[in-house]
């Protein structure tokens, strides 16, 4: 049965009863009993017809009837049976009973209806009229029962009950006609039927105080109405929207709003008026105006309340002119334009408004129209190949071409620096969408003004790149403007439903756009549709005007435009948001998105996940060497052989620099990590082929170390991550090329080295470093000429330490640059003071070792100088060791600073030469005086043939180079002898003596020889 049906033979059913209970006194138990409960039944039956979203509002309002109607049953049950109902009585419970379940069902629908927010304007409109309509049922409904002598406590609470209920419910009704949104048939009849209940208590209250209430009067006609208005608000098709969050309409305060408020604000002085008329005599007999407090109470509520509605209204008024400002603000700098001179003057002030305050930029539009066609474009290209325009010095610009309505195109040349075009480029392009769209309605604007005839008006519309469809009741095109076959790739599709030129996955958002007009929601922006056009996929974007009622159309128009290529570029931002713009791996911010997500899923079904970081070993050589053009071919061929190890269920990220990471997704044990990591690292182990700028083909090696964690250790995503870093920590401290599984043991590993950082830094201020010194000999006669200063720490807990304990966590943490700044002082002060003590000392030189770290500080040779001169030591008595690996690097800076301090007088050592990463050819380049032999090529010079030639060599080619050569680790007499015979002139180690205290040097230097021990 349809919901008008239900409602006819409702009404019909209702008007009979009536008829009958007033035609049948005797009959009062059963009509009413039968009117009453038909109306809670079928709000039930318009629950199930209407089916609203929400239905505990309904049921609350047919729980109310059939309380109320019980009520009145029992007490019509007692009249029949020919006795006096009592009071307060059975009755009337179920009567007091209704009111809050009434209340709720309307509390529920204004909390709906809100959207579960709070309507402020609404409810202070809603309180002024209750709070006036209260007052009046105070001083003439509740305070007579106060005052009344013959009724008890209990008959006075009860009877106050009813106009209490009947306030309540009243506050509830004015709430939901005040509130936001359309006020459609069921809230108009809810309302209607709220007034009976109200006029009904209202007498019946009155009839109570007097005595005089009798059955089946003209009363009766107002819950009559109240009952059938309530189930007849249930049948109507509106009451869904009872339980729906209303549309946010103006709630101005209008003259009819304003009215209702102003009257309801004169209730209390109404009141005291009516006191007053009642005469003094009444006033003497109640011992003064006894409802005096109530009233000036009320008319103060009412007064603020009207005050906080009047504030409101000031706010809402300031937020509208924010809005409107920043509105006129941002659509003023291009939309207002009106000439296509006032668009460049637009688009110069949106330029400005663009590009970044910090960099400077030059903007050129020149002011003639250039034959030919061309598309909305802005390409980033060289000053140099700008067809049109000037760059402003700039070695880049950006060149936008975009199409005049005249024919012809106009150019927009913008130069600046070329990360910041490469940044701003995207927000030009959408710039040159919204100038294609101005000057398109400058251009349609001028005509329609020139040509104001229906014809004309016809031709600037089906000229337009926007498709304008009308459609008819049933979805059939009735028109559609000429670019509609462009954009379907079709003939004219007028005849046709508009639903077929839609892709499937359209369809279903089609049918409820359609449906959402058919109930009334008015005008539709912005709705994404998608059609198919010769098998490639056309994104469009839709508007859509009822105008079904206007009489020149009768129709639904939708206008169409081709948003694709938008829809990509949006689609290729978010995909750079997400993901490196070098290797197009995932970036650090979706892999923790995946990995927390990942992590919660294996939680949840008890599986393992696995995290590896990768890190490549030597990268940082690589780039300094070959450039970072070689560095990023070597970062794509490990991204690719790893997506290529990893396969498609997991996934790889570059975090940042040479590191990578890699989920390996759900398994049952921590074994698939763990052979994802070993493929990986003996993937990555093949060398990789990289091509420099120059054209030459370079073996680079990509190799890199591994650290693995699982999610069996770790207690969140967080957790894994730091586990993986830590485990990685490990696989590069074991040495490189490897992967390491994470040890408990790490987080301890690297506390005791946080710890050991910091100990360095007290250790500086504590002065807690000593020097040792391990003489140079001369070969031919053991003679001792110089020193190597070999620092050590005294820890004040672990006592003497060797370099070896914490030389790496100094040059990690940078307190190297410390200790070598104080050894250096320290070295030149002892050897000043030795030679003070021996002018004739056969010393002539301290050797001091200098860090990569400490050398590449920008005053190193400052730091020389001051020491020298702080020491009163001479340059010739210095010599500076530095590593191999220090002269491959920044050779030009480097080269620079060895020339500074050979400048000076001090003289420079290759310390354990031959171990380094390049050729010879750097030490007929490179400012140096001395070579030291690493002790690895002195062990094996008395077994092996080839390293006591390769020493031969080196010595001969130091001899041609006017190098000075010292043996390093000397410990056999053989190898001593070795050596002077080859013509290496000095030597140290442990065959001549070992690491000695500053007293015990001086001892060594008086004789000309040093016995060799």
């Amino acid at each position: 049965m349809s919901t008008r049906a239900a409602r006819a033979c409702f009404g019909a059913w209702i008007l009979a009863l009536t008829g009958l209970y007033y035609a049948l006194p005797n009959a009062h138990l059963y009509t009413w009993a039968a009117l009453g409960y038909s109306c809670a039944a079928m709000v039930l039956v318009g629950v199930r017809l209407n089916r609203p979203e929400r239905r505990a509002p309904w049921y609350l309002i047919s729980a109310a009837l059939a309380c109320f109607t019980t009520g009145d049953t029992w007490y019509n049950l007692v009249l029949a049976l020919g006795r006096e109902p009592d009071f307060p009585g059975l009755a009337d419970l179920f009567f007091v009973l209704m009111y809050p379940l009434l209340t709720a069902g309307l509390l529920m629908f204004v909390r709906i209806r809100a959207g579960g927010g709070t309507d402020r304007g609404a409810l202070l409109d809603a309180l002024v009229p209750t709070v006036g309509l209260g007052l009046v049922a105070w001083v003439y409904w509740i305070a007579p029962f106060t005052r009344s002598e013959h009724l008890s406590v209990l008959e006075k609470l009860v009877s106050i009950g009813y106009p209490l209920g009947d306030v309540l419910v009243l506050a509830m009704i004015m709430r939901m006609v005040s509130g936001a949104g359309r006020r459609g048939g069921a809230v108009t009849t809810i309302g209607i039927a709220m007034v009976g209940l109200l006029i009904s208590d209202v007498f019946y209250g009155q009839s109570q105080l007097n005595s005089d209430w009798a059955l089946g009067g003209p009363v009766d006609l107002g819950w009559v109405v109240f009952y059938s208005l309530m189930g007849y608000a249930a049948l109507q098709p509106s009451m869904r929207t009872l339980t729906r969050p209303a549309d946010r309409i103006s709630l101005d305060m209008g003259r009819h709003r304003l009215f209702w408020l102003a009257a309801a604000a004169l209730i209390a002085p109404a009141v005291l008026v009516a006191e007053y008329l009642q005469g003094h005599e009444v006033e003497i007999a109640r011992g003064g105006v006894v409802d005096a407090p109530v009233i000036a109470g009320a008319a103060a509520v009412m007064f603020l309340l009207v005050l906080a509605r009047v504030g409101d209204l000031a706010l809402a008024q300031r937020q509208a002119g924010a809005r409107e400002r920043a509105l006129r603000q941002a659509s003023a700098t291009l939309f207002a334009a009106a000439t296509a001179d006032d668009v460049a003057a637009g688009v110069r002030r949106a330029v400005a408004r663009l590009w970044p305050s910090d960099h400077r930029y030059h903007l050129d539009i020149p002011q003639e129209v250039f034959p030919g066609e061309a598309e909305i474009a802005m390409r980033l290209m060289p000053a140099a190949e700008l067809p049109h325009g000037d760059a402003g010095g700039f070695p880049y610009a950006l060149y936008g071409t975009q199409p005049m309505p005249g024919g012809g195109y106009g150019v927009l040349v913008i130069g600046g620096p070329e990360a910041v075009l490469n940044t701003v480029r995207h927000s030009f392009e959408a710039l040159g969408a919204q100038v294609a769209v101005v000057l398109e309605r400058i251009a349609l604007t001028a005509e329609v003004s020139r040509r104001d005839t229906e014809a004309y008006f016809r031709t600037l519309i089906q000229s337009a790149a926007d498709v304008i469809l009308i459609l008819d009741e049933d979805g059939a095109i009735r028109y559609a403007s000429p670019s509609a076959e462009a954009l379907f790739g079709h003939g004219d599709p007028t005849g046709s439903p508009f639903a077929e030129l839609l892709a499937a996955d359209s369809q279903e958002a089609l049918r409820e756009v359609l449906t959402r007009v058919g109930q009334g929601a008015g005008d539709l922006d912005g709705i994404g549709l998608a059609a198919d056009r010769g098998g490639r996929r056309v994104e469009i974007e839709c508007d859509l005007r009822d105008l079904r009622e206007d009489p020149t159309v009768r129709g639904l128009v939708i206008t169409l435009r081709d948003v694709t290529e938008r829809r990509r570029l949006e689609d290729d931002l978010t995909h750079q948001a997400f993901h490196d713009a070098l290797t197009g791996l995932a970036n650090r911010v979706l892999f923790r998105n995946r990995l927390e997500q990942a992590f919660s899923v294996a939680a949840r079904d008890g599986a393992t996940l696995g995290v590896l970081f990768v890190d490549l070993d030597d990268f940082k050589e690589v780039n300094d060497t070959l450039g970072h053009a070689v560095g990023d071919q070597l970062l794509l061929t490990v991204a690719r052989r790893i997506s290529a190890i990893i396969g498609a269920g997991s996934t790889a990220a570059r975090m940042g620099g040479d590191e990578f990471a890699v989920l390996v997704e759900q398994s049952d044990s921590a074994d698939a990590a763990e052979d994802v990591a070993a493929r990986l690292v003996a993937a990555l182990a093949e060398p990789i082929e990289v091509t420099s700028t120059d054209g030459i083909v370079h073996q680079v090696s990509g190799g890199a170390s591994v650290g693995v964690a699982t999610s069996r250790d770790a207690e969140n995503a967080t957790e894994l991550l730091r586990h993986a870093d830590l485990a990685l920590y490990l696989a590069k401290g074991l040495g490189k090329g490897a992967w390491q599984r994470y040890q408990s043991d790490l987080h301890t590993a690297m506390v005791q080295r946080l710890e050991m950082r910091t100990a360095l830094h007290e250790a500086i201020e504590g002065e807690q470093f000593v020097l040792q010194y391990q003489p140079i000999v001369e070969l031919a006669g053991a003679r001792v000429t110089g020193v190597e200063a070999l620092v050590r720490w005294q820890h004040p807990v672990r006592g003497l330490l060797g370099p070896f304990h914490f030389v790496e966590a100094a040059e990690e943490s940078g307190a190297i640059v410390g200790i070598g700044s104080w050894v250096l002082r320290e070295a030149l002060r002892q050897f000043a003071e030795w030679r003070a003590e021996n002018p004739a000392s056969t010393l002539r030189y301290v050797s001091v070792n200098v860090s990569v770290r400490q050398f590449r500080s920008a005053d190193f040779t400052d730091v020389v100088r001051q020491a020298l001169a702080d020491t009163g030591a001479r340059p010739e008595w210095l010599l500076l060791e530095i590593t191999e690996s220090l002269v491959l690097r920044d050779a030009d800076k480097v080269l620079a600073d060895l020339k500074a301090l050979r400048a000076m007088g001090v003289r420079i050592a290759i310390d354990d030469f031959g171990t380094g990463y390049s050729s010879l050819s750097y030490l007929r380049q490179m400012p140096v005086d001395v070579l030291k032999l690493d002790k690895s090529f002195i062990d094996d010079i008395l077994h092996s043939r080839q390293q006591h030639a390769l020493v031969d060599a080196i010595v001969t080619l130091a001899h041609n180079l006017d190098l000075a050569v010292v043996a390093e680790g000397i410990e056999e007499t053989g190898q001593h002898t070795a050596l002077d015979t080859m013509g290496c002139r000095y030597g140290q180690g442990y065959l001549f003596a070992k690491p000695l205290w500053p007293a015990d040097i001086p001892a060594l230097t008086v004789s000309a020889e040093l016995v060799s021990r």
